[in-house]
């Protein structure tokens, strides 16, 4: 019997391929994505990530399980501690400036809204479906971009933040805690949740590889 995760992402396995295999994913791997299209990226992504965070919380404040709280204070690290410093440095690297509010997008807003939704109202299995598809993603894009990591050093180093072996052992603490989570009772709520993610992780990339042309939410 496959597990929780594994049903997830294997039902939707068209969508998935198409937001880990996405053009601008393609560009940064070939090292041929212009930089001011990667500066619009971050400073999406870093208005993004603060609202990932936040939904993370929200997953920790609506669990009484001490197993679930460690794997998602890790998970809340990661993204507190990890990424959004990193996302503050690549965007000074490529001339933007972190400290500047940026308006989210429709497609950022849609996506994190659908985040705080479900993560503070549908219970543990619903939340991970929902925050799952964001962070499983990156590690599988990170795996498959080290094969080959560009030359040009701020793409080789964002490759590298998601390449590690600490960022794959998150993922798997994070699917294991979905699967013994999820009950019968959940699956087609988790089913919602996830597809709805994986979707807007392929809207968002479109919309950062368009800077913005494409974003008519």
């Amino acid at each position: 019997m496959s597990s929780e995760s594994s049903r997830l992402k294997e039902r939707g396995a068209s969508q998935w391929a198409a937001a880990i295999a996405h053009p601008m994913v393609a560009e940064i791997g070939a090292g041929t994505l212009p930089h001011p299209t990667f500066r619009f990226y971050f400073e999406q992504n870093l208005s993004y990530l603060h609202e990932y965070a936040r939904a993370i919380a929200f997953t920790v404040a609506g669990t009484a399980d001490r197993g679930a709280m460690s794997v998602l204070a890790r998970f809340l690290v990661q993204i507190a501690d990890v990424e959004i410093p990193a996302n503050e440095a690549f965007l000074s690297r490529l001339g933007g400036s972190p400290g500047s509010a940026v308006p989210m997008l429709p497609t950022t807003y849609a996506y994190t809204r659908h985040l705080l939704d479900a993560t503070s109202r549908g219970g543990l299995a619903v939340a991970l479906a929902a925050l799952l598809p964001c962070q499983w993603s990156y590690g599988e894009i990170g795996r498959h971009l080290a094969r080959s990591l560009p030359a040009d050093p701020v793409y080789r180093d964002w490759v590298s933040l998601f390449s590690g072996d600490g960022y794959d052992e998150l993922v798997v603490a994070s699917t294991d805690l979905l699967d013994a989570s999820c009950g019968l009772g959940d699956q087609t709520r988790t089913a919602d949740a996830f597809d709805r993610s994986v979707g807007y992780e392929i809207a968002f990339w479109q919309m950062a590889y368009t800077r913005g042309a494409s974003d008519r939410a």
